[in-house]
Order: structure tokens, then sequence, then C-alpha cells
């Protein structure tokens, strides 16, 4: 019940926090949008013809991902660094429910609303290069959820860093180009890639939405390396995180900013 009260009053916090910035949360949705146009019209321009189909179909599935990894896998980092720039970030561990709650309350109410965003860009894309894709959501669903998982284990780790060092703007604006890295990165000649967050998941995500594939036609590796990945990346982000909070607190330095 407690869990409920504050995933309510979190996605509540966030649902007010787009409203009432809207200006902000529109010329957000304008500036991806932008970005796939370009990478549309790049394609369209310099890609062979008889491959520029799969390629702005690979491109659509790319841009999104990496959209939703960079909204996920930060998003804890810059809310750790805006409660420290208002002076709120103690408040927050006064609460009984302890900071990570809070923080993963937070960071899943924002997703799910950034999805539904992810959703219309998706569409509007579509619509846009008029290519369509396999939009099965049973199939997605369940590779979606397991990919988000490891996404907010790695947001933990970034909001550990946040804690000690409160400024990380600098590195979350490189880290931009990394993730990039990972959501384009064709698997199938890169296969050491399945170690790392995201990868996995996109590449499954790929095969369904690409080449209309369905759970059934991936093996017990392709799951087993999926949820293994999102459990050792949650589990690794909240022990980095609570080890980073007890070195700010030693240090003293938990609510300088």
């Amino acid at each position: 019940m407690k869990w409920l009260y504050l995933f309510k009053a979190n996605f509540r916090r966030e649902y007010i926090y787009l409203k009432r910035y809207l200006p902000n949360t529109i010329s957000e949705f304008i500036t991806f949008y932008a970005i796939f146009l370009f990478l549309f019209f790049g394609i369209q321009i310099v890609g062979d013809p008889s491959t520029v189909e799969v390629n702005v179909q690979n491109t659509i599935v790319n841009y999104l991902f990496w959209f939703l990894a960079m909204m996920v896998m930060q998003g804890i980092g810059w809310s750790i660094m805006n409660e420290a720039q208002l002076g709120t970030l103690e408040q927050m561990y006064m609460s009984p429910m302890g900071a990570w709650k809070i923080l993963l309350a937070r960071i899943i109410s924002s997703t799910i609303l950034q999805l539904v965003m992810i959703v219309i860009l998706l569409y509007l894309s579509m619509i846009t290069t008029n290519t369509w894709l396999n939009v099965d959501v049973l199939s997605i669903l369940p590779i979606l959820i397991f990919t988000l998982i490891s996404m907010v284990g790695v947001s933990f780790m970034i909001a550990g860093l946040a804690i000690i060092f409160k400024q990380i703007g600098s590195f979350l604006q490189i880290f931009q180009f990394i993730l990039m890295g990972l959501t384009f990165a064709p698997l199938s000649t890169m296969p050491y890639l399945t170690i790392l967050p995201v990868v996995k998941g996109v590449d499954m995500a790929r095969g369904i939405m690409i080449h209309h594939s369905s759970l059934m036609n991936f093996s017990i590796v392709d799951y087993t390396s999926l949820i293994a990945n999102a459990a050792v990346y949650l589990f690794l982000g909240v022990v980095v995180f609570k080890r980073c909070e007890k070195t700010a607190m030693i240090k003293g330095v938990l609510g300088q900013h």
C-alpha cells in the first residue's frame, strides 16, 4: 500500500511538472522529431536506394530506443542534480520510505509518461516516412520491460555519481552519444555487446518490429541474456547508489551543492 501511495504521489508530480512546463515538453518533442528528420533525409540522400526501406526501419527503432534510454538512464541523475540545486535533497532523506524508493517511483512514473510521447513519435515517424513497422504490443512489451529494468539500474549508478559530485551535466551530455552507439549497434556483427545494457533488448525489438518475429522465434539463450542483463544491472545500480550515499554521508557532502 505504501508503494502505491508513493507511486501515485510521484506520478502526479511528474505529470504536473510536464504540464506546468508544457513549452519545454513540446520543444523536447519537436527537437527529437527534428533529429529523426535529419537522419531520415540523410539516408534518402546518401543511402543505397536498394536498402533505403530497411535502413529507415532500423533508424526508426534505434532512434526511439535512444530517446527512451536517454530519458530513463539519465533521469535519476538529473533529478538528484535538480534537488541539490533547489536545496531539497536532504528533505528526500527524511522520508521513512528511503531515497532510493522515492527515486525508483519517480523514474517509473516519468518513464510511463515518456512512453506516451514515444508512441506518438513512433506513429508520426511511420507516417512521415510511409514505412510501417510491426507494432506487436504483446511481443514487444515483455522485452521492453526487461530492457527498462537494465536502464533503471544504470540510472541509479549515474545518480550515485550525482550525489557525490553534484554537477555531472557534462558527463551526461557525453553519455548521450554513448547511448546512441549502444542503440544503433548491430548485435549480429558485434555479439560481445550483449553484456552491455539496452543492446540485447533493442536487437530483439528490431527482430519483432522489422522482421516480424514473435516471442516464439527467440531462443532460451536470448531470454536468459535479456533477463540476466536486467537483473545484474539493477542489482549493481542499487548497490552502487547505496555505496555512493554512504560515501556522501561520511564526507558530509550529501546536501552540498
